[in-house]
């Protein structure tokens, strides 16, 4: 199969004023995923390029009963749906993400969704240069809606920050505005696209961590988290010691314990504070992080929500 592009990617922003110039959709919270659909086989890549369709065979077998008899490529995002709520759980996604081949059990246990909400390419013709609203429109046409395929509706004429309210309302992640007239940029991350979360959220470098106390002896107490500032320079962005379960403690420490290095990874050395005790590690795993606010001292009130495993630590920027 042909490579897959490397998917657009929004801004971060205020949902902008002019109603008129943008359609807005919901924010998913799960994993980014470019799908190329050929002679039946469906071949799944993360946003760095990672082949990833041995991890979701039950989206390939959806997909490939519903699609046209014609190669396709599609745009979209993995989630794991909350049972309860029905919104999209990055929690419940964390056990499928990281298997490589998972068994029935665990695709019993914790049910994937593909939400589609972009076609890329049709029968051999690239859609890239086609407006936002003439793709969404093919992908209409096709007809892919199933039930591990859901492609959401989009709103036009409608104020972002009343659709904003509606996902807060289904506790949905935020919402992404995109404008009519935009083309599918891939790799770019194109102020045509701006996406509003409701709570703040990015991704972090873990650069080595300090040892727990009480209950958590044995492991790490909390971790200390990196960034790359606008020069390149990898800094100490904060530490963070909640959101951790006791498993995922045990397998994450056996992962620094693997990575651990003698000399420092930053290229800025974090306030004296944050120094003492701490066991560094090589910085090629990347956490995503929730946090309150963010300032030049780094995060506040930050919580662990889990790794990702789509994305490259040499993409990772400060939030502030």
């Amino acid at each position: 199969m042909v490579a897959n592009p490397a998917p657009m990617l929004a801004v971060s922003g205020r949902p902008p004023d002019d109603a008129a110039r943008w359609a807005v959709e919901m924010k998913w919270d799960g994993v980014r995923a470019i799908v190329r659909i050929e002679a039946g086989n469906c071949r799944f890549t993360s946003r760095n390029a990672r082949d990833i369709s041995r991890s979701y065979p039950e989206l390939g077998e959806a997909l490939a009963a519903l699609a046209p008899d014609v190669p396709l490529v599609l745009d979209g995002e993995i989630v794991a749906p909350d049972p309860a709520t029905g919104a999209p759980s990055f929690g419940r996604l964390q056990h499928r993400m990281h298997v490589v081949t998972p068994t029935p059990g665990l695709l019993a246990a914790y049910p994937v969704e593909f939400i589609v909400f972009d076609v890329l390419e049709l029968d051999g013709e690239s859609l890239l240069g086609r407006p936002y609203t003439q793709r969404r429109d093919d992908l209409t046409t096709l007809g892919l809606a199933g039930e591990l395929v859901p492609v959401p509706p989009f709103w036009t004429g409608v104020r972002p920050a009343a659709l904003l309210e509606v996902a807060a309302q289904h506790h949905l992640e935020g919402i992404v505005c995109k404008r009519l007239d935009s083309t599918y940029q891939p790799g770019r991350r194109s102020p045509a696209w701006i996406k509003t979360p409701l709570r703040r959220s990015t991704e972090a470098i873990v650069a080595g961590w300090l040892p727990g106390s009480g209950r958590f002896t044995g492991t790490f107490g909390s971790l200390v988290l990196a960034a790359h500032d606008d020069s390149g320079r990898l800094v100490h962005i904060g530490n963070v010691g909640t959101g951790f379960t006791a498993a995922v403690r045990r397998t994450l420490q056996g992962r620094l314990d693997d990575l651990a290095r003698d000399s420092v990874p930053l290229d800025r050395i974090p306030a004296p504070a944050a120094v003492p005790g701490v066991h560094w590690v090589e910085p090629v795993l990347v956490g995503d992080i929730e946090f309150r606010e963010a300032s030049s001292s780094g995060l506040r009130h930050p919580s662990w929500r889990g790794l990702r495993s789509d994305k490259a630590a040499n993409e990772v920027q400060i939030p502030f």
